[in-house]
């Protein structure tokens, strides 16, 4: 794959950074996509630009205002709470097709960059119960887009039978723990790198980070 070009989903996020990182070891190409879809906070477009630049790679921000109108949770309005899902409901972040969007244009983006590889950050392991990060999901939707463009697109997803702490070891080996640590933004409360300490996202990403500390003391 090193004579091939790859789009990555990027949101600026330890799990799309750590595959930007994963793309530019595998391919020899790569360019990012950022979605804009008057996310709760804007922190998290600057924050992908940023290290988009810093790593030179090219980065396209694309327009998806029509989601957060589709779409009200606390990922779009900021007087809905971050909550985890109670009695099997979902969490109330999640954004309803929401991957299903951003893959779809994506694989549009990628026609046109001609790349045939798409990378995405979902994953299975360890998530909030959104069905559009399951494996069967990226499969089906594999096959989908590539039947509506006549396209033979390869979408991956490195991280989706990894946990936590299994990630944090992904970003190490790529030479890119610190840098994944202290300019990721995860946070639902718009902090970046270790957070606010408190939302969901943030308990997810430290006890993922002191698994994997607590693994490599012990080697």
């Amino acid at each position: 794959m090193k004579n091939e070009k790859a789009v990555v989903v990027f949101s600026g996020g330890q799990d799309s950074t750590t595959c930007l990182f994963w793309a530019m070891k595998e391919f020899g190409e790569v360019e990012a996509v950022t979605f804009d879809y008057n996310q709760r906070h804007r922190t998290e477009i600057r924050c992908a630009e940023e290290i988009a630049s810093e790593l030179g790679i090219k980065h396209h921000v694309l327009d998806m205002s029509l989601l957060n109108q589709l779409a009200p949770n606390a990922l779009t309005r900021s007087d809905i709470d971050v909550k985890d899902g109670e009695d099997g409901e979902l969490p109330s972040t999640f954004v309803p097709g929401r991957n299903l969007l951003f893959l779809s244009f994506a694989g549009v983006l990628a026609s046109q960059v001609k790349a045939k590889h798409i990378v995405t950050g979902v994953c299975e392991t360890d998530f909030s119960g959104y069905p559009d990060c399951r494996d069967v999901f990226i499969k089906s939707l594999n096959v989908t887009i590539n039947l509506s463009m006549d396209e033979n697109f390869v979408i991956h997803t490195p991280l989706m039978w990894l946990n936590k702490s299994q990630t944090w070891k992904l970003a190490d080996d790529l030479d890119a723990f610190e840098f994944v640590r202290s300019r990721t933004l995860t946070c639902y409360n718009g902090v970046i790198a270790d957070g606010c300490g408190s939302c969901p996202a943030c308990k997810l990403r430290k006890r993922g980070l002191d698994e994997f500390l607590e693994g490599n003391l012990d080697t």
